[in-house]
């Protein structure tokens, strides 16, 4: 029963038209229902639950709610599940700790992990089919923490969905500025943001504007999230040697054209990957800074000559993902003299007037109480122009090279938000938790 209702509603969700729109929300909101009351009732066995079944219909009700991660935590006396839905933290399940030990050695068995050892870290995957015949990737983390092993679970689809630059909510000028930097032969393009704001994604989708039959393109990540035809993508293999360094060292005897490094972690790699990009080669990498300004110091903290940024870095994209108000139940409002207050200082004064009309958030069944249903990116792409070459090479502040940024056209990441806030796609209150966390 359980099988045929989900296959039901991925035939409706896939040849449905715009006036069917209501029910296919009813659809998936009894669906919901379905999959969290296949874990409840489990839980209602008592000592007679199947482990295997309670995993997997934990799974399959996270991946129901469009949720990006599953975080087993435990306590002193229950162990306590709590799901990744647009970026925020909600407890979905509360397990008797009796069953800790179990749901853990499960996850370590999936995953071929050593279910002797409880005192290291350990990390693995593994893939689950669903019962729509999709399949979901899972990453597992597992760590030792005070009250037993706290595992936390990234969920990847099998398939990467088909983003452009305007899906991933870049404005059209920012779109002219990639494009025109993934025009160059060689160079260096960087996502920067803290974990979880998208960079990936937006690596991925760059790498596709570039996957022509003439090109050849290698990336090596940790790990690989989502396969893209005709690109050669390597996993970084601790146990075996291959890190991100070893094998950018690699991957210049395959002949490429562009490089993905995952994420720059370390002075060597950042060496390697400037390098590479000044010898003719377009890299694409991540880098862990609050702002795109900063990116260019930070490089400078790891090692990299100040020439060698000047002459490789095209463009440093910041970004951050917001909650994206749900269609269904937002309303609309006028901006109030304390939201615009808030503001001041951060969003141009042509942008922000009070009674401006906005949208808030109520919350319907749809988005389960939320207000919010998916999320959008906020971006601020830096150019390398002239007077911020001679800034690295002058080995300038952040802020120095922010306010040369600024005056020669980069829109802040926070003015970018509150645009998509006067578009009714996010609330202010959504733009301000991104500025102050």
């Amino acid at each position: 029963m359980f099988v045929w209702f989900a296959v039901a509603g991925f035939v409706v969700f896939s040849t449905m038209t715009s006036h069917e729109h209501f029910e296919a929300h009813v659809l998936q909101t009894a669906y919901v229902a379905l999959c969290a009351r296949a874990v409840t009732d489990e839980l209602a066995k008592g000592s007679q639950l199947s482990i295997i079944r309670l995993v997997e219909a934990i799974v399959v009700h996270a991946q129901a709610l469009r949720a990006s991660d599953i975080h087993f935590d435990p306590h002193a006396l229950v162990l306590v599940v709590r799901l990744r839905i647009d970026g925020v933290l909600e407890t979905a399940h509360t397990i008797p700790s009796v069953f800790h030990h179990e749901i853990i050695a499960r996850l370590k068995i999936l995953c071929g992990l050593r279910t002797d050892e409880h005192y290291a870290a350990q990390d693995g995957r593994f893939r689950l089919l669903l019962p729509d015949e999709h399949s979901v990737d899972v990453r597992v983390s597992i760590v030792p923490v005070y009250y037993g092993e706290n595992a936390v679970l990234r969920l990847l689809s099998d398939e990467a969905e088909i983003f452009t630059l305007e899906k991933l909510g870049f404005t059209e000028s920012n779109q002219e500025k990639i494009v025109a930097a993934l025009k160059k032969p060689y160079g260096m393009i960087l996502a920067t943001g803290p974990t979880g704001s998208g960079k990936t994604t937006t690596l991925y989708t760059l790498v596709k504007m570039l996957n022509t039959i003439d090109s050849s393109i290698l990336t090596i990540e940790d790990p690989v999230e989502f396969a893209i035809e005709g690109v050669n993508q390597i996993q970084v293999n601790q146990r075996t040697g291959l890190t991100f360094a070893n094998g950018l060292r690699s991957m210049l005897r395959q002949d490429p054209n562009t490089i993905m490094v995952g994420e720059i972690r370390d002075a060597e790699t950042a060496g390697l990957a400037v390098n590479i990009a000044l010898t003719g080669h377009m890299v694409f990498s991540t880098l862990h800074t609050n702002d795109a300004a900063t990116t260019l110091p930070r490089l400078l903290d790891m090692k990299v000559e100040p020439y060698l940024i000047a002459s490789t870095v095209t463009l440093a994209i910041g970004q951050r993902l917001l909650r994206k108000l749900c269609d269904a139940c937002k309303v609309e409002k006028t901006l109030t003299a304390a939201e615009a207050a808030s503001l001041d200082g951060f969003v141009s004064s042509s942008l922000v007037s009070v009674g401006s009309r906005v949208c808030a958030s109520v919350g319907c069944e749809r988005c389960n109480g939320t207000g919010y249903r998916g999320r959008v990116g906020i971006h601020e792409v830096l150019t390398m122009t002239g007077p911020i070459r001679d800034a690295v090479l002058e080995r300038a502040s952040a802020t120095a090279i922010r306010t040369l940024a600024l005056a020669g056209g980069m829109t802040s990441i926070v003015e970018d938000g509150f645009v998509k806030v006067l578009a009714g796609e996010t609330t202010v209150e959504e733009v301000l938790r991104m500025r102050y966390e």
